[in-house]
């Protein structure tokens, strides 16, 4: 059988599934249909997907399973992430020392900035 394919092979727009057929009963199903998230990712990416769900995240474990780095696998998953429509890090939390927050909000309170400004302060929006 053949791997899935998500791009036209001639002019390599994006190619949309549109039958669905059982080969034990013989039913067919005809439609549009998604293919979801993961059809965009190279077999590569999906074979990284597999090992990371295998080792249950630990990057300790896919280091010695697949013999290369912390940080290639970082870098990998980045990409795969990447791929997936998402920016790596983008919803970690803002690590903001408890002195700089007591000053953001003493400016606040001060008048020197604006409830709108502190909280773009404390999200790591600005500097």
């Amino acid at each position: 059988m053949n791997n899935f394919l998500t791009h036209c092979p001639v002019c390599a727009s994006e190619l949309n599934v549109t039958r669905l057929h059982c080969d034990t009963c013989d039913t067919t199903l005809e439609g549009r249909f998604s293919a979801g998230p993961f059809s965009h990712l190279s077999g590569e990416q999906l074979n990284f997907i597999e090992v990371f769900v295998r080792c249950e995240g630990k990057i300790n474990r896919m280091e010695s399973d697949l013999g290369i780095s912390y940080p290639t696998i970082r870098n990998r998953l980045h990409e795969v992430i990447r791929a997936l429509g998402y920016e790596p890090g983008k919803d970690e939390p803002v690590e903001i020392s408890e002195e700089r927050r007591r000053q953001i909000l003493e400016d606040l309170d001060g008048g020197k900035i604006s409830a709108d400004a502190a909280m773009r302060i404390l999200r790591g929006e600005e500097a």
